[in-house]
């Protein structure tokens, strides 16, 4: 399995190389270069494993046992899943007219990206302790990806992690997940389009809140930023520039980088791009979206708890408001993503007038100790924060010469 670059400039990198990377040098975004397509009958097999075992085989699909062998990824993705809350690591709850959700926020952080970020840190430790190295992460955040990536990250050795978010615009709890944890270590969308590619059959919907750029895109090709971010109840979506919409253009135009490259690179400069209308008519078929307002996601939680007594998060509740909205198709089962506990979102839940337990491991984070720098926006913002992060990088880098072995 190697790997190849949404712009086309870049091809032939396998796994490891595309892990440290980030994005390619060419601007683009990895993806691999052929999709594996799976047989019924293999699709079929996987039914009843675990959830481990399901992120084995398929990671296997995309990391060759010449990098790490099977026996080493087994053991990597079950250390990297064992703090989850519940043993399957995953849970589908089943409601009341015929809703389903898939509970994705039962790891540290109690949001979906712990599932992926897990595994990814482990991933890193395993090749810089192989090659006696050290690697700093540089995550920016809307929220929940820089908690995740601390928490994932705690106590593993040659892996550092430096997280930038947008003080205020982040909640309590999310906050508190990035900045209470003291150790001197310390897209969703693209990849359900990839399981469909790989043969199963899916039909994707994507709900989005009042930054709708996405639902502009797929309802009428308007690929272009809003004026401003709208603060809404569900801030881990508040964004304007959906960056794996590069990946879902790619795998849409067959794999096409040029196009791919001449579109985000009008995208990147002047902040709009209007689809031709056979692209447009393309990402019409590989999936529908809708959008939801603060009120909607406040009748959707009302609603869910009226009639089930569940309490749902901001974000699953954009999700869910699609099934209240939406027919049904007879026949055609549904299942709604829940992306995050509705814990971390006490300021939503109340204002649905609802109550949500705080579990224990959140109450704690109150009583802990923080660290955190303040990056103000000045005239030249841009470079001093640039500055301020090479500066924060290269301290940790000489700190990290001065007490151990590793290169970096």
């Amino acid at each position: 399995m190697l790997y190849c670059s949404t712009r086309g400039g870049v091809r032939g990198w396998d796994f490891q190389k595309v892990l440290f990377a980030g994005y390619a040098p060419d601007g683009g975004m990895f993806l691999p270069e052929a999709v594996p397509v799976l047989s019924p009958d293999t699709i079929r097999s996987w039914k009843d494993l675990s959830y481990t075992q399901l992120v084995v085989e398929v990671c296997s699909l995309f990391i060759p046992t010449q990098l790490i062998p099977r026996r080493d990824l087994e053991v990597l993705v079950g250390e990297a899943l064992s703090s989850f809350s519940v043993p399957e690591v995953v849970r589908v709850v089943r409601l009341k007219e015929g809703l389903s959700v898939l509970e994705l926020f039962h790891g540290q952080t109690l949001a979906f990206k712990d599932l992926a970020m897990t595994c990814t840190v482990r991933f890193l430790s395993y090749f810089l302790q192989k090659d006696n190295l050290r690697a700093t992460v540089l995550v920016g955040t809307s929220g929940d990806t820089g908690g995740s990536a601390v928490q994932s990250a705690r106590g593993l050795r040659g892996v550092d992690v430096v997280v930038v978010y947008p003080r205020g615009r982040v909640t309590p709890v999310q906050e508190k997940h990035m900045i209470t944890c003291l150790q001197d270590n310390i897209h969703a969308f693209a990849a359900g389009f990839i399981v469909k590619l790989m043969g199963f059959p899916l039909r994707l919907v994507a709900m989005v809140n009042a930054n709708d750029i996405l639902h502009r895109t797929v309802t009428t090709g308007d690929f272009s930023m809003a004026p401003g971010v709208i603060q809404t109840l569900a801030p881990a979506i508040d964004i304007q520039d959906p960056y794996n919409m590069e990946r879902v253009f790619w795998l849409m135009l067959n794999r096409d980088g040029e196009t791919v490259k001449n579109m985000m690179e009008e995208f990147q400069r002047s902040h709009k791009f209007s689809l031709p209308e056979k692209h447009h008519q393309l990402l019409s078929q590989v999936f529908s979206t809708g959008a939801v307002s603060d009120e909607g996601i406040l009748d959707t939680m009302r609603r869910c708890w009226q009639e089930n007594h569940y309490v749902l998060c901001p974000h699953t509740a954009v999700a869910v408001w699609h099934h209240y909205h939406c027919p049904h198709s007879p026949g055609i089962s549904r299942c709604y993503i829940a992306t995050a506990s509705p814990a971390k979102f006490q300021a939503a839940v109340q204002r649905a007038g609802l109550t949500c337990d705080q579990p224990e491991a959140v109450q704690a984070l109150d009583s802990l100790p923080t660290r955190y720098q303040n990056l103000e926006r000045s005239l030249d913002w841009c470079k001093d924060w640039e500055d301020r992060l090479r500066e924060k990088i290269q301290w940790i880098s000489s700190s990290r010469k001065d007490a151990d072995t590793y290169k970096h």
